[in-house]
């Protein structure tokens, strides 16, 4: 590979959000971000929608990437964008933007699996931690526990069988009566909350693989016993409700994470996803980690939602690996670790 400086763009386009990011050797000079507010009426993303916003945003949010890392599009090394998962017709937009840009250059195609990248996210900023490292990868969409052994030699040694954590906390918070995305808001009033005031199920899963389908039904069905008694009753108790919901949440990841730590011995323990960005997480993670002697990391918020920021630290060990994909590459809405 090239012996000067790689300076790779890379597009994240998954889902609701619109990224492009500037990366020279590792380093992310940018990070663009579009988000599409168009959802919050919905109470979910509309794929549709999603995909016809990507296609008004990508050329933008490229060019103010290119604009504040100070390069032109013809200093380009290699295109990286994400392959998969995702909406299909969300990934399409910027797996073709990408493509047109390569042929165009004549620069090499490098196509990323989103839950690595997010993996990744921890290689972002300094302190880094060393391989191996555990990560616990939690969003709306997956809930994982990852053995990264190289930035390019990963396995999934637990993950969710039904909803994901990002789920739990958006669907429990519709229950609430809380608007879309409910998770942020969870997490604000939980803050104002006793998160011992009530008990939820916490499904009990064999090894390293979680469930939240359980949780979300024993929401419900409280729910629906108290507010027969009392209408009001999620009114006057929403910030202990918040807070007992994201306590058992929490409580469920962290129990899976200390028995990851167990079987595999490794002390390095990293955290991503959207759902990363939970202040009860972070916290939850940080204590354990003082408590059992493990060295903790977990990305600025900016790098734990979706962002090419992550694509682009991906596609750099890619680069470097001469792992490059051809014109026919295209997009997969669901795909098993790569």
């Amino acid at each position: 590979m090239s012996k000067g400086a790689v300076t790779i763009l890379a597009i994240e386009s998954s889902c609701d959000e619109t990224s492009a990011s500037i990366c020279v050797d590792g380093k992310v000079l940018s990070n663009t971000v579009a988000t599409q507010a168009v959802h919050e009426q919905y109470g979910g993303v509309v794929p549709e929608l999603a995909s016809r916003a990507h296609l008004q945003n990508i050329v933008p949010v490229v060019q103010q990437a290119l604009l504040k890392a100070d390069r032109n599009i013809q200093d380009i090394d290699a295109v990286a964008f994400t392959q998969a998962p995702g909406l299909i017709g969300a990934l399409l937009v910027g797996a073709q933007f990408a493509k047109s840009i390569a042929l165009s250059l004549n620069k090499p195609l490098i196509a990323v699996h989103h839950m690595q990248a997010h993996v990744l996210a921890n290689l972002l900023v300094a302190p880094e931690p060393s391989f191996p490292f555990l990560c616990l990868t939690v969003s709306g969409g997956h809930t994982q526990i990852v053995l990264a052994r190289s930035p390019l030699d990963m396995e999934v040694i637990g993950e969710t069988i039904d909803d994901a954590a990002g789920e739990a906390f958006d669907k429990s918070a519709k229950l609430l009566g809380l608007p879309y995305p409910g998770g942020p808001l969870i997490d604000r009033y939980a803050k104002l909350g006793n998160a011992d005031a009530f008990r939820f199920a916490e499904p009990q899963i064999p090894e390293l693989n979680f469930s939240f389908s359980g949780l979300k039904t024993s929401v419900l069905y409280f729910l629906q016993a108290q507010t027969a008694k009392d209408p009001a009753f999620v009114q006057n108790n929403l910030n202990d409700l918040c807070a007992s919901i994201q306590a058992t949440i929490v409580r469920i990841l962290i129990k899976k994470l200390k028995k990851a730590v167990v079987q595999t011995g490794v002390m390095q323990v990293c955290m991503a996803g959207g759902v990363s960005a939970n202040s009860g997480l972070r916290a939850a993670l940080q204590e354990a980690g003082k408590k059992h002697g493990w060295k903790t990391y977990i990305p600025p918020f900016e790098y734990c939602t979706d962002n090419a920021g992550m694509i682009a630290i991906t596609a750099y060990h890619k680069y470097l690996a001469g792992q490059f994909e051809d014109l026919s590459v295209g997009p997969t809405a669901r795909a098993g670790w790569s």
